[in-house]
């Protein structure tokens, strides 16, 4: 087995990273890649971003969003937590084989004192009965990709925050998460190992795996990129992984409907469908008043992306009290995202 730790903290240049990797990479033997990054959530290749996250807390805590090509629910990192991935032909991994996949991570853990380790469930692992890693797997020309995270000193008083289904009514075809009961494994780890930094686990985590005292000791094992590979992972991580049209365009067509009463306005409801991530068709109604007709902002609202910067700057080049008097474009930006 062959390892590579990811050089940067931002899981758009990980992911990019493990793409290229995946596709490349010689994998006559199994790719183990290690990587930490900063607070970020990664959704589902099938998610709906707007049913799963929520996005004013997303913005104001300037968490980093992507979509992953794997399936599986949406997933919030942070610098507590350990990703590890595996690469291997396709012929020598079981699809949705979790178990056999997180063996080695699990024994890697029992010898560091976290006996009550265990698999679970479709595709987790868990310490009395609290699931401290989700896992992912997917296939591409002939090779097998499983990744996963392993929750060390998470914060997880963010996800109850974050990771919360939308309140509003959303009829959607996308897959939902699943809400668990989470733990960091941390606390079950042997007293010497407790009171290591995220990066200072890994790197032992890593030297349970090969049963070796020192890195150093596996050094030829190690995977390092060239020049080209640098170059080719930036592609990714632009036209791809930090690109508005993977995260948002992905999301399947679903249908929203908001409604509120504002003082001075009145009530304000939207009925909004999108496709490919673009707004399909948008309809205002309510007992507000207006100058202007309301269907000529709805005509100017099809096809544009519904990501909230893009409507922003859309709503700044508009007369939008015109169309319903009162109404402040910071109010129509809460309504039509939050």
């Amino acid at each position: 087995m062959r390892y590579h730790l990811m050089e940067s903290k931002d899981i758009r240049m990980n992911l990019a990273t493990e793409e290229y990797l995946m596709d490349h990479a010689n994998v006559d033997e199994p790719l183990l890649l290690l990587y930490i990054q900063e607070p970020c959530v990664i959704i589902g290749r099938n998610q709906n971003v707007y049913e799963e996250i929520n996005l004013r807390y997303l913005r104001e805590h300037r968490i980093v969003l992507t979509r992953r090509t794997s399936g599986g629910g949406a997933v919030y990192d942070d610098l507590g937590n350990m990703s590890f991935s595996f690469v291997t032909q396709k012929n020598a991994t079981t699809f949705g084989d979790y178990q056999g996949v997180t063996q080695p991570i699990l024994e890697a853990l029992h010898r560091m004192g976290a006996t009550q380790a265990t698999s679970g469930g479709r595709n987790d692992l868990y310490i009395e009965g609290r699931k401290f890693s989700g896992n992912a797997m997917y296939t591409k020309n002939g090779r097998t990709y499983s990744h996963g995270t392993l929750m060390y000193d998470v914060d997880v008083s963010v996800l109850d925050q974050l990771l919360t289904v939308a309140k509003e009514k959303i009829a959607s075809k996308a897959t939902q998460s699943v809400r668990k009961n989470v733990t960091n494994v941390r606390p079950y780890l042997d007293a010497k190992w407790q009171k290591l930094t995220t990066e200072e686990f890994h790197e032992q985590l890593l030297c349970e795996l090969y049963q070796v005292t020192e890195l150093t000791e596996i050094s030829d094992k190690e995977l390092l990129l060239t020049v080209e590979d640098r170059q080719a992972i930036q592609v990714l991580f632009d036209e791809k992984y930090a690109n508005d049209q993977w995260i948002y365009g992905e999301t399947p067509d679903f249908d929203r409907h908001m409604r509120t009463r504002i003082p001075n306005v009145g009530i304000v409801d939207v009925k909004m469908a999108t496709q490919a991530g673009e707004i399909a068709s948008i309809q205002f109604s309510g007992d507000f008043f207006g100058v202007l007709p309301i269907e000529q902002l709805e005509q100017a609202m099809i096809g544009l992306p519904f990501v909230y910067e893009t409507v922003q700057a859309f709503l700044a080049t508009q007369p939008l009290e015109e169309y319903i008097l009162h109404f402040t474009k910071q109010a129509c930006l809460d309504l039509l995202f939050d």
